[in-house]
């Protein structure tokens, strides 16, 4: 049994010889016509991390101007574009009907106070009436029936003339409401600012309900702008408040104008189960250039480095055969992460375990890992048939990776 258990050992490991050796000549022994390995220098320069949105310009305040009070429109004193002052007239509601409603308040108005005239000089009667025949009755020259009898009309007359003053108070009250009404027909501006929308036209009768109808759009300060950017939900936790961005807009295909993420609002927008988050980036725009409702093409930077080593992110796709993939998580340009890439030099290529720091998606940072700026590393392989092996994204032929590359015949 040993002896069986000793040759099946021999042969396995035999077996397990063959294939070593076959793989290392698959990868490095294959004629001019076979196999050949893609490689690109490790660098020292730049790197930033962005993240790419698209948004909508707006004005940072926008006041949608309404009415209180429902009529035709008579006049229109701002069109658009127009530049407006706070309290400034920009239209008006036909205000005879609420004229009339102010007349007729004042006209009860008055004859309230009228009654309380008339209502005052009868409890002074009254008041005569029962001290007189309080005297007399002292005198038994009137009946206690007659006595009682003017006290009560007296202390009705300072009911009513309590009630007048109420009435008085209540039309008092009437007056300012229709007065407010009728000062409501004029539509003036609530804010400094310019006129972005008109809705209605001379003519035209608004009808103030449940919900107030939006006559004006007033922009309070075009100067200050905002992109209201939606970023995908993979992105957002790299965005923070104060970050720079930078956009371009079809209108200014060439300029990039800058901003700063002023706020990441936690809202989700969900359209067809893709979650996106609004993040506001406010820019100066004193030459105004930028109008409402322009779309924008966001980079936010998130992260930057000046100055360090890096490899091409193929680097870390490639892998041998019969070699594990790289780890996925470094792909996804996660920082600190242990992969490992192949490094060319002197003929051969040998595996250098690195740890990874930021990356911009086509360069990555080697936080620690014993690979130089200047050295050659490894990103793919091409076969003569075009095919491809290491996972590399080059087509057959190509000549490298990154700004520095280059195709090597590996030789027997």
């Amino acid at each position: 049994m040993k002896l069986s258990s000793m040759k099946n050992s021999a042969w396995m490991l035999a077996i397990a010889a063959i294939i070593a050796v076959a793989g290392a000549w698959y990868f490095f022994g294959r004629s001019s016509s076979g196999m050949r390995i893609v490689t690109a220098k490790a660098t020292e320069g730049p790197i930033v991390r962005s993240v790419t949105a698209t948004g909508t310009v707006n004005p940072v305040i926008v006041v949608q101007l309404g009415t209180y009070v429902s009529g035709p429109i008579t006049a229109i004193y701002k069109d658009y574009n127009a530049a407006v002052k706070k309290g400034e007239l920009i239209a008006k509601i036909d205000p005879r009907p609420y004229q009339v409603t102010v007349d007729i308040a004042h006209a009860t108005l008055a004859n309230s106070i009228a009654q309380l005239g008339k209502d005052s000089a009868d409890l002074a009667y009254k008041k005569v009436t029962y001290e007189r025949n309080l005297e007399l009755f002292k005198d038994e020259s009137v009946s206690k029936d007659t006595l009682d009898s003017s006290y009560s009309a007296w202390q009705e007359d300072i009911a009513q003339v309590n009630l007048d003053h109420a009435n008085i108070q209540q039309q008092t009250a009437n007056v300012k409401a229709a007065e407010l009404n009728l000062n409501y027909t004029n539509i003036v501006s609530p804010v400094d600012g310019t006129v972005v929308s008109r809705n209605v036209d001379v003519g035209q009768t608004v009808a103030a309900s449940f919900q107030t109808p939006t006559l004006f759009l007033i922009a309070q300060d075009l100067t200050k702008m905002q992109v209201d950017s939606n970023a995908s939900e993979s992105d957002i936790g790299y965005v923070k408040e104060g970050q720079k961005a930078t956009f371009r807009v079809d209108a200014f295909p060439d300029r990039d104008f800058e901003g700063v993420v002023a706020q990441v609002r936690q809202a989700p927008i969900t359209v067809q189960n893709v979650v996106t988050y609004d993040v506001v980036v406010s820019v100066e725009n004193p030459e105004l250039l930028l109008k409402p409702g322009m779309t924008a093409n966001v980079i936010i930077v998130t992260a930057s480095k000046a100055k360090v080593v890096r490899v091409p992110i193929d680097a870390l796709r490639f892998a041998p055969p019969g070699e594990p993939p790289a780890n996925s998580a470094a792909l996804d340009g996660a920082p600190g992460q242990q992969t490992r890439v192949w490094v060319f030099e002197n003929g051969k290529v040998t595996p250098v375990t690195i740890t990874t720091g930021l990356s911009d998606g086509t360069w990555v940072e080697v936080a620690q890992g014993d690979v130089q700026a200047g050295e050659r590393v490894v990103t793919d392989e091409v076969r003569s048939a075009g095919s491809h092996g290491g996972g590399g994204s080059h087509s057959g032929g190509s000549a490298g990776t990154g700004p520095v590359g280059g195709m090597v015949h590996m030789p027997h």
